[in-house]
């Protein structure tokens, strides 16, 4: 029987939602967004900068973005596909952040990072099958209050074939079970056109960082 793995948190990647106010009847709205009561401010909600929101959904996967100014979203923000991964029963155990590569790496042209419990046994790695293909394993980098990560180079053939593949399988070992692999579904549902949303809106992200930098005052 495969053991039961504490869930992962996820508090370092979630943005912060607003929380919904009940207002009295003589409450009026600013156009500012502000609630205001008798002339009495209570604040407009303000998401911080390195909170992270979503943008857009393709299937099974997720454009999440991140926050570079106070309480706005911007063209400038960079993204990353994500998607919460599960066990067999349904628990929710790991998550993985994939992006395409502004230059080429090596053989590399995207990459992943996966986060999974800090109950992960480290030196079984991490193996990754997709559909019918030879698994690989990659060794995990480090581990911290979040859990323990695992940073992954995808090849051109291996993006292709998540773009013309069903689904992935994500093979973890318990430390309390060192012999019992945790099978994690990974979803290719949406992947095509998620990997070349987030190529394009981080493309974009960076002409426009790179053209304020150039039109910035000199020092």
């Amino acid at each position: 029987m495969t053991p039961n793995i504490m869930r992962l948190a996820f508090a370092a990647l979630l943005g912060f939602a607003p929380m919904a106010m009940a207002q009295q009847a003589d409450t009026s709205q600013t156009g500012t967004g502000q609630s205001t009561t008798s002339g009495l401010s209570t604040g407009t909600p303000i998401s911080p900068a390195g909170s992270t929101y979503s943008r857009q959904s393709f299937s099974d996967w997720e454009l999440r973005c991140v926050r570079t100014q106070d309480g706005k979203e911007t063209e400038k923000d960079p993204c990353q596909l994500y998607q919460l991964l599960k066990d067999d029963k349904g628990n929710s155990v790991a998550e993985i952040s994939l992006f395409a590569l502004p230059k080429k790496e090596g053989e590399a042209v995207a990459a992943a990072t996966v986060i999974t419990p800090l109950e992960t046994l480290l030196t079984q790695g991490l193996t990754m099958v997709v559909d019918k293909a030879s698994p690989k394993r990659y060794p995990f980098s480090w581990c911290s209050t979040v859990g323990c990560y695992a940073r992954l180079g995808f090849t051109q053939a291996e993006v292709d074939a998540f773009e013309k593949g069903a689904k992935a399988d994500l093979i973890i070992f318990p430390v309390a079970a060192p012999k019992t692999e945790v099978k994690l579904k990974m979803s290719l549902s949406g992947f095509t056109a998620g990997y070349k949303a987030v190529h394009e809106v981080n493309k974009k992200a960076a002409e426009l960082t790179a053209a304020d930098q150039k039109a910035a005052p000199k020092k």
